[in-house]
This record gives C-alpha cells, structure tokens and sequence, in this order.
C-alpha cells in the first residue's frame, strides 16, 4: 500500500499531521529519528509516495536523511523547518527537496501541498496523452512509470527535475522563461528568481546529458529562459 513517510522529533506535530493528512489510501507513518526513519524507507521505498522531513532533528540531520533518500530514490520531499531564513529553503531545494514549509504553518497549506506533490508524483487521473512515453534520441522519458532512460539506462531524478524536463519535452522546441516554467511546476505565483530553476536545470544536465557543459537536451536561450532540443 502506498504510504507517506513523517519524520520530526516533535511528536505532538508528528500525530496532528498524520491526523490532517491520512486516508484510508495513503496512510502516515511517523518517526522521531532519521535513522528509524531511513530503515523503515529503505524496507518500502517503492510504496512510499511522499516524504515530509523536518531539517532539525536530533542524531542525522533532515539534510543528511534527505542525501541518503536521494542516493535511492525520487520520492517527492517536503522539508519542514523552524528557521525563516533564504539560505534554509535554498539548501534544502537544491540538495533534492521539492518544496518546503516554515514552522509553524497552517494545515490547510500543509494539506495542499501534500495533495499537490502526491497527485504530481502519482499522476492521479492522468489524460492518456500526458501518460505516453516520449522517445527521443538516445533518451525515454515514461510518465506513467515517473521514470528516464538515457542510452538505456534508468536515470535516477528528483521529483522536480522529472516534472522540469517532462514539461520541457512535452512542448518540444518552444522556449520557456523561468517565471513560465516555475508557475507550470509548482503551481503557483512568481516574485522572485533566486536560482532554484538554474541549479535544479544544472543538475538535471549533469544526469542526462551526454556533456553537460556543452547540453544537446535542454538548451538556454541566452536572456530568454529554455527549451528541449527540438531535433532531439
């Protein structure tokens, strides 16, 4: 059964988020400690849908346990933390999370953006032209199975860098600004480019291209934004 994955040493958050958030589909499992919380995941990585994960905990910090889900697995990561600063969000997203929540915060936003990365990564009632694998050269990209084949073999992405690249195939050779290519993503609106789209391109690259200096894929318009590689 599919499941998601609490991990905060505050208990008491750890049983109202399970409360808020858990159906009779996709039930919570909460831990106190990453490390718990890691041989859980590792056991039923494949069922888990969604990891929210508090930056402070004691023992392996919330960025340690999201470097370890990372090594394994795509799972979507909603980072919690206490600390209203930039440079915590900024960590946080580009070493994998996919978005984040700043203590405290209201259950109606919690639950929102659950049920958004849940639904994204799921693909809950896909229309059957977005679930059709694309074929490009040397590169097989399966919405369906959240899944990318480069030269043949399986590319292992963040749940970002999936809907990114997905979206920028989706709409082979037509450029994108940032501001169009966040709103499409995450769903909301734009104020502010602080390089969270660069950084997670950058990376993307580095797993799909054949040289990520020079990419074939995903190309820049200089001064505009991206787009996929119309002859690819």
């Amino acid at each position: 059964m599919k499941y998601i994955l609490t991990i905060d040493d505050d208990e008491a958050l750890c049983k109202l988020v399970k409360k808020c958030i858990e159906t009779a589909q996709v039930p919570v499992y909460t831990f106190l400690r990453g490390e718990d919380a890691l041989s859980f995941f590792y056991q039923n990585q494949n069922d888990c849908v969604l990891v929210i994960l508090d930056i402070m905990l004691p023992g392996m910090d919330g960025y340690s346990v999201l470097e370890k889900v990372r090594a394994v697995s795509n799972v979507p990561v909603l980072m919690l933390t206490a600390k209203d600063q930039e440079e915590d969000k900024v960590t946080g997203l580009q070493n994998g999370a996919d978005d984040y929540l700043t203590k405290p915060f209201g259950l109606a936003e919690l639950t929102a953006r659950v049920n958004s990365l849940v639904r994204r990564y799921t693909k809950f009632n896909p229309r059957h032209e977005e679930n059709q694998r694309l074929l490009f050269q040397d590169m097989t990209i399966d919405p369906s199975a959240h899944s990318v084949e480069v030269q043949g073999k399986l590319v292992s992405l963040t749940a970002r860098e999936f809907d990114i690249l997905l979206f920028l195939a989706q709409h082979k050779g037509r450029i994108f600004t940032k501001q169009q290519i966040y709103q499409n993503i995450w769903k909301e609106p734009y104020y502010q480019d602080d390089g969270n789209i660069m950084s997670i391109i950058s990376k993307l690259r580095k797993k799909i291209e054949p040289d990520s200096e020079h990419p074939f894929y995903v190309l820049t318009v200089y001064g505009v934004g991206y787009r996929f590689n119309e002859k690819a």
